[in-house]
């Protein structure tokens, strides 16, 4: 068993500590001010910014945009929470992931981002590795952009074209998009 108060997962998150607590991991923000202006934890110096709930709320947030039922309306949090309940057999409510949505509450355990993972399938990383997590979050943006049935014909007719008719096509849309943002067309 880890004794509580030391690192427990993952030893190497720059951005959120998880320590064991009380029986439980918990993914938490609970840092002071040191002398100087830096943070500490335990006396240890943490390297997390103040955004850290922020960066979680978004990260959650970005998934319930994105992610989406097959008739393409977004999840309930109801739905999402009764899923995390039914693959942890930890209490989750709806209160509780909108909360942590809306970056109210930034301490989830780690077998909640685990749920959450699961039931948008991207990995765990995604909320505890930066560089993994914009990966993700760039792939998310696409499957997003893909939902639109303009964009998704397009992008499918370019499938067999070559990499120079491609690059042309690339060209135009840049031409058209600095066009429209120039005379304030709605995008």
């Amino acid at each position: 068993m880890i004794p509580p108060g030391t690192l427990a997962y993952p030893p190497d998150a720059p951005r959120r500590v998880a320590y064991h607590e009380g029986g439980r991991d918990a993914v938490t923000r609970r840092s002071t001010r040191a002398p100087g202006g830096g943070r500490s934890e335990g006396g240890r110096a943490v390297t997390e910014p103040e955004s850290g709930s922020a960066d979680l709320a978004a990260k959650i947030d970005a998934l319930f945009r994105v992610v989406r039922r097959p008739n393409r309306e977004q999840y309930s949090h109801e739905e999402v929470a009764r899923a995390c309940r039914e693959a942890t057999g930890e209490t989750f409510s709806a209160t509780y992931l909108w909360q942590l949505r809306t970056g109210r509450r930034d301490n989830p355990t780690k077998r909640h981002l685990e749920a959450l993972a699961r039931f948008f399938q991207v990995p765990v990383s995604y909320f505890f590795d930066d560089a993994q997590g914009a990966e993700i979050a760039r792939e998310l943006e696409l499957l997003g952009a893909l939902r639109d049935a303009g964009v998704r014909s397009v992008a499918l007719r370019a499938v067999g074209l070559s990499p120079e008719g491609v690059d042309t096509i690339s060209d135009m849309i840049d031409v058209i998009a600095r066009r429209e943002r120039g005379s304030g067309a709605p995008r």
